[in-house]
């Protein structure tokens, strides 16, 4: 079922061990900000309509998936991981580590040409044949030669909230997105590193939760629509990537690669081990 948008998604912020802020399902939303989020993504300036996550756009609008080697793999414009499918409300959870992976930015944004570069790594339920996506993750961007590392949530198609805590690269990442029956969506976002989580409970209804996923971004949107250039984030290594409970690989996942406009891969994916481990590496931006 396709969530009608014009009723505001309802949000609940919680920073670690305190309720800020309560609302009620589909009521008037009601938003209350802890002073370790922003509205504003950190870091500077980002392209006009960027977010950081968003649902899987296809080469052409259309579904292009084969079966290779035993399993499915589909092309995206802008993901790249592995995603669990099935009817609404097949899914209840979702979760992953990684390593927060070294953005490379060289002056006027090196093989590209140009000088802001994204990448966003995260895990969220929905947005593989839905227009929502319930999700939270971390970016290693590019401002010109300068690297951002920030994370984040984001109830798609509702604007982004910007975690203000420290991420650098090698931080040890995990994230989750988990739903109960009484239409609550829990998104935590942890760096073992740094020594912080950041834990949302949201109340919203009409979601399809009809797919699961761990996904590398290119994220939207240039002034035109189009996806923004992936940051050379090098590779980034997921580990345990699970759903409802379950490795992602006992449950016949489909591998995504992100290909460009020309059908040219701009990163890779390899296959998951049974423990839901794989990598995405960087190839090119655009």
């Amino acid at each position: 079922m396709l969530r009608r948008w014009s009723i505001p998604l309802t949000t609940v912020v919680i920073a670690v061990g305190s309720l800020l802020g309560l609302a009620a399902g589909n009521a008037s939303a009601a938003t209350v900000h802890h002073p370790s989020t922003t509205a504003v993504r950190p870091g500077g300036a980002a392209a006009q309509g960027f977010k950081p996550g968003g649902v899987m756009l296809r080469p052409g609008g259309a579904a292009r998936t084969t079966e290779r080697n035993g399993h499915f793999q589909a092309e995206s414009t802008n993901w790249s991981g592995y995603a669990v499918t099935g009817s609404n409300g097949s899914f209840t959870s979702v979760s992953a580590s990684w390593t927060q992976p070294t953005a490379t930015c060289t002056s006027s944004g090196g093989r590209r040409g140009s000088s802001d570069d994204y990448a966003a790594f995260w895990v969220g339920l929905d947005g593989y044949s839905s227009d929502s996506v319930e999700q939270t993750g971390s970016d290693s961007d590019c401002d010109g030669k300068t690297p951002d590392y920030y994370g984040w949530y984001e109830m798609y198609p509702a604007d982004p909230v910007y975690y203000t805590n420290t991420v650098k690269p090698g931080d040890s990442m995990s994230a989750s997105v988990t739903f109960s029956g009484t239409d609550t969506y829990t998104l935590v976002l942890k760096d073992s590193t740094q020594g912080w989580t950041q834990t949302q409970k949201i109340n919203e209804s009409g979601f399809d939760r009809s797919s699961a996923e761990v996904i590398t971004e290119a994220p939207c949107c240039t002034a035109s629509g189009g996806i923004l250039p992936l940051a050379d984030f090098g590779t980034i290594n997921y580990t345990a990537s699970t759903d409802n409970g379950s490795s992602m690989d006992s449950q016949s996942p489909t591998s995504i690669v992100m290909i460009d406009n020309s059908g040219l891969d701009k990163d890779s994916t390899s296959s998951m081990s049974s423990t839901g481990a794989f990598s995405n590496t960087w190839i090119r931006s655009s």
